[in-house]
């Protein structure tokens, strides 16, 4: 049997192994899972939607482990390494905790009758459902990784589904209009189970789904919401959910305007699952003081400021420039922007254009992604320009393109670095480097 000793051989070997990178079905995952016989004792959660994914599941998480649960989380994509794709106890599985779990995915694919082959996501995802299902977890969220109705994680029966955010991304898989991708995001729901919808605005095929199959269907300002009490001397907020209220929690550690929607989406989740995974105030409130998640409006300690956003979506850069606009007085903001070819940076640009004064654009290391020069004509078409006040540079990479807005800024101005998981891991790497 062909396997191999480290798991960056795995990876490279999967980067290959399948003929398409992204090859909806859940077919072929099927039978291997079927083969591996996978199955969990605890509850289910999974996550899906276009932007609030990874901090809903970060909040999950945290407001379990406070709890004193064994939690199991996975996550997508990575910034620097493969692991933290998957963390059980709050710590990043080790390469050697996940090795014989991808030895485990290859013999049960290999013993099928016919065997299938697997894209990286769809093996990858196997491999840490089975090193979850090997450790007697109490909880275990899986974060979808495109869409849900055909996504890989999809292939689990969530005792409790959420849905995020929906909004336009990933048309050539999911459709172009909120009433498909609402269709698709819908999938993830089962029958008589809690299905949790976070979008203030849920498209009707996400509601029509749900009531077709019978799902216990969640909706933001129906069922459950949350209030600021702005204008206290303290922040704070409240989540009223259908039988539960918690008053005077504190605004989450993951910072922006967004994360109380995702926060409420979790709490919602976790009255739903109160019979299984009871959590107190307590815990909520530890919880949600300590979540932390590497590039959601992270902003770095110290002067000048510098912010990580891998937003790379419309939406995503709609939320991203209200929590800059929320961030005080800077004379010039840099970004650090480097993005992929299929996503609507038009749409990015036009929603950043008023924070953003020196745009330092970069290509990235994937076919995917589009050229520095044509982001720069993108910006060009938007209406920037050069001059004192404004400019656009092309980079080679982010690391590149974040030492040149360092070169340029005073002390007291800002650089944001967006646009893709690859934009920020770039910079992120460069950073870690430079402190050896």
């Amino acid at each position: 049997m062909s396997t191999f000793p480290t798991l960056d051989a795995w990876l490279t070997h999967l980067e290959t192994a399948h003929p398409v990178g992204i090859d909806m079905g859940l077919t072929r995952i099927r039978k291997v899972k079927d083969a591996l016989q996978l199955s969990f004792d605890c509850p289910v959660v999974i996550v899906g939607g276009t932007n609030g994914k990874g901090s809903t599941c970060a909040i999950l998480e945290t407001i379990l482990l406070k709890a004193g649960y064994r939690v199991g989380c996975h996550t997508s994509p990575h910034l620097l390494a493969f692991n933290e794709r998957a963390r059980v106890n709050g710590e990043q599985a080790s390469d050697a905790d996940l090795l014989p779990h991808f030895e485990a995915v290859e013999a049960a694919r290999l013993a099928l009758p016919e065997p299938v082959s697997l894209t990286y996501f769809e093996f990858t995802a196997l491999a840490i459902m089975h090193l979850f299902a090997s450790r007697e977890l109490d909880a275990a969220i899986f974060e979808v990784g495109l869409g849900g109705r055909l996504d890989a994680v999809n292939v689990l029966d969530a005792d409790c589904a959420i849905v995020t955010s929906i909004d336009i991304d990933h048309t050539e898989y999911l459709g172009d209009t909120r009433e498909q991708i609402g269709f698709e995001k819908a999938g993830i729901f089962r029958p008589g189970r809690p299905a949790i919808c976070a979008d203030p605005l849920p498209p009707q095929t996400l509601v029509d789904h749900a009531n077709a199959i019978g799902a216990d269907l969640w909706l933001f300002g129906r069922d459950f919401r949350y209030e600021g009490q702005a204008g206290s001397e303290r922040q704070q907020w409240s989540y009223a959910g259908r039988t539960m209220r918690r008053p005077a929690l504190a605004y989450p550690s993951l910072r922006g305007a967004n994360q109380l929607i995702n926060t409420a989406a979790a709490l919602a989740g976790l009255e739903a699952l109160r019979d299984r995974l009871p959590v107190s105030a307590q815990d909520i409130r530890l919880g949600i003081a300590n979540v932390e998640l590497p590039g959601r409006f992270q902003v770095l300690p110290g002067k000048p400021a510098v912010v990580l956003d891998v937003g790379h979506n419309p939406h995503a850069a709609a939320v991203l420039a209200q929590n800059l606009g929320g961030m005080g007085y800077f004379p010039y903001t840099y970004a650090v922007f480097g993005a992929m070819r299929d996503k609507d940076i038009a749409g990015v640009i036009q929603q950043l254009k008023g924070e953003v004064d020196h745009w330092c654009v970069t290509d990235l290391p994937t076919p995917r992604a589009a050229s520095a020069d044509e982001l720069a004509a993108a910006l060009r078409e938007a209406g920037v320009t050069d001059g004192p006040d404004s400019s656009v540079t092309c980079h080679e990479t982010p690391a590149l393109a974040f030492q040149d807005a360092q070169k340029r800024l005073s002390e007291n101005d800002r650089i944001i670095v967006f646009g893709s998981f690859l934009t920020v891991a770039g910079v992120m790497a460069w950073r870690k480097s430079q402190q050896h």
